[in-house]
């Protein structure tokens, strides 16, 4: 069933929305003129009405029982803000340029992560626009933006949106988002939306007085559940799969980003996200290519994303934390919260070779055994990283690795990611070493709100026992601390870090063995109390083969490779002075013994010659 305000030419448009509980709705126009219009209920609960003298512009409530007006849940545009009116707009008028693009296949992606609100000192999606080009000769080809959907107030992370189909309005709103992504598209670029299924924000959150899409059966971190598997779900999984398909046809965002799936509790015989999936299979089949649903997950388990007919939900591919935890904690040492679960190199070789490093095994944090096997799942249904928004932004002080870390532990980092046999994804001036912090920030209206999350925030910081004051999410200052700093990229050392992330990129890129995403072309060694990673990778036809050697201690280390045969050439070592390191130790080819000396905290490819 579609929903919201479909405007079909002339001045004419229907309005559907779902009320199931309710005797009475109108429809409410409040500009141009004011006037009510009487609205028809079906069996299904869902009020219908065909209105003339409509036009793109014209604003809107509904009357519930003739005493509340509210905004339109599936409103496509709030340009009053979370209280104010919903918008009609007409999706069919925009001139759109991409009629050539075909996507991109997913394990070709290389992911980066944005803020509007903080990626440019305007805070919109123009701004964005004069930076893909930049992003596109770094090695980048697929933006994630974080999400859109209209929050209350002007800054946000955007997790607390209440109106899923309408864009924020202070980023530019619905014309410049379609500008980001036909512009994207012109370049061959990928766009991904960030969306939330999990949970709508507590202000403007107005879903409650139109029928029953939460539930108390469950709680999440955000309160009630949202209704998944109650009755009158059927609905409710209608909004939300309505919603991700309104993306890709109105918006022609490339894949979705589906927040902490881990919320969502579904106990029926068809999971929310299977059906999610397999409408959004049918919607690709239908367009002739394909769209993507990548999960944001920390249960560990594998069905998220294997195929339906294997008795997974058939999502696309899914974040993984593990990988994430193992390699922050061996650089950093930290072992608070849910770290303690890692910090030993062992981590990152299984996270490696594998995807999980907790599949049905004791988890310290959590006081039980965690996650399945994800041995053969392939390597494009991982995303990876060494930063994202969580990452940083849920620290206290929302700091960034080059807070944290030595230049040589940023530069083992971003190759550790890059040649890994996942889809790497960086955060925003991660790939010149932006180190101005990434802070929680909100701008609502409701004063006891504001109040409750500032205590909120101190409290999740307590695991970790960091030490300070946690910044006012409040303050505008907070705010302004995060926007990164796009000048920085000509500068000394970023400019130098900045140059090695795009030659890591142009090696992943153009050697077949690093672009090859299959975990059975690749061998991972961890050298017993050496603090040493090599992995060996190779593409199907033999045609191409690799060594990367990470090393993690802080000194110098000396370690031997029995295992490789024939030729080795050197590609890159991060100790080079080229890179602004202390100067390399390594040959131009490994001796025939194996022996070799590497520099503490850095990472060397190498290629063999032949197929020896």
């Amino acid at each position: 069933m579609r929903i919201g305000a479909l405007y079909s030419g002339e001045g004419r448009c229907e309005f559907i929305v779902w009320a199931p509980h309710l005797d009475n709705v109108e429809l409410r126009i409040v500009s141009p003129g004011k006037r009510n219009i009487p609205m028809e209920k079906d069996d299904r609960g869902y009020w219908k009405t065909v209105a003339d003298g409509i036009h793109p512009g014209t604003r809107y409530f509904y009357m519930l029982d003739r005493n509340k007006l509210r905004p339109d849940p599936a409103s496509f545009f709030q340009p009053e803000g979370v209280h104010g009116p919903s918008e009609v707009i007409d999706h069919g008028v925009f001139g759109w340029e991409d009629d050539k693009w075909s996507g991109i296949p997913l394990g070709k992606m290389t992911m980066y992560e944005l803020h509007v609100g903080t990626f440019t000192p305007e805070g919109a999606f123009d701004s964005i626009i004069p930076r893909i080009d930049e992003l596109l000769d770094t090695g980048i080809n697929a933006i994630e933006i974080m999400p859109v959907a209209q929050f209350p107030g002007e800054r946000n992370w955007g997790y607390d949106g209440v109106y899923p189909y309408a864009v924020q309005d202070s980023y530019g709103g619905h014309q410049q988002l379609k500008r980001l992504v036909n512009e994207c598209h012109k370049k061959g670029m990928a766009v991904i939306l960030d969306v939330v299924y999990n949970h709508l924000g507590p202000e403007g959150n107005y879903l409650w007085d139109f029928g029953p899409y939460f539930t108390d059966k469950y709680r999440t971190p955000w309160g009630s559940a949202i209704n998944f598997d109650s009755a009158y779900s059927d609905d409710v999984r209608n909004f939300f799969i309505e919603n991700a398909i309104y993306w890709f046809k109105n918006y022609h965002i490339d894949a979705l980003r589906l927040d902490a799936i881990h919320g969502i509790t579904d106990m029926s015989a068809k999971h929310f996200l299977e059906e999610l999936a397999e409408r959004c299979e049918e919607f690709s089949s239908k367009n002739k290519r394909k769209y993507y649903l990548i999960a944001e997950s920390d249960l560990n388990d594998s069905r998220v994303i294997r195929p339906r007919n294997a008795g997974g939900y058939g999502i696309d591919a899914q974040w993984n934390d593990d990988f994430h935890h193992s390699l922050r904690t061996i650089i950093t040492g930290e072992k608070t919260g849910y770290y303690m679960d890692f910090g030993e190199v062992g981590d990152l070789a299984r996270a490696i070779k594998e995807g999980f490093v907790y599949s049905w095994r004791y988890s310290a944090y959590r006081k039980r055994r965690h996650g399945n096997s994800s041995e053969d799942i392939p390597g494009y249904q991982f995303v990876v990283c060494s930063q994202n928004h969580d990452q940083v932004g849920n620290r206290m002080l929302g700091e960034r690795l080059p807070s944290l870390v030595s230049f040589e532990s940023l530069k083992l980092a971003a190759g550790a990611v890059i040649f890994s046999p996942y889809i790497p994804l960086l955060f925003m001036g991660e790939e010149y070493g932006e180190d101005s912090p990434f802070l929680y920030f909100i701008s609502h209206s409701d004063l006891d709100l504001i109040e409750a999350v500032r205590k909120g925030r101190k409290e999740e910081f307590r695991a970790f026992a960091w030490q300070g004051e946690a910044p006012d999410p409040y303050s505008r200052d907070t705010f302004l601390k995060s926007r990164i700093d796009w000048s920085k990229r000509d500068r000394g050392g970023h400019r130098i870090l900045l140059d090695f992330y795009r030659a890591l990129f142009k090696s992943r890129r153009e050697t077949p063995a690093l672009s090859n995403l299959d975990k059975e072309c690749m061998e991972v060694y961890e050298l017993t109390g050496e603090k040493v990673i090599a992995i060996m990778r190779w593409d199907r036809s033999g045609s191409s083969k690799v060594l990367c050697i990470l090393n993690f201690n802080m000194n110098d280390t000396d370690v031997t490779l029995p295992m490789l045969k024939g030729r080795w050439i050197k590609m890159m070592d991060s100790s080079e002075n080229v890179w602004n390191g202390p100067g390399t130790l390594l040959g131009d080819t490994i001796d025939k013994s194996g022996l070799m000396t590497l520099r503490g905290q850095s990472i060397a490819l190498y290629r063999q010659e032949g197929n020896s």
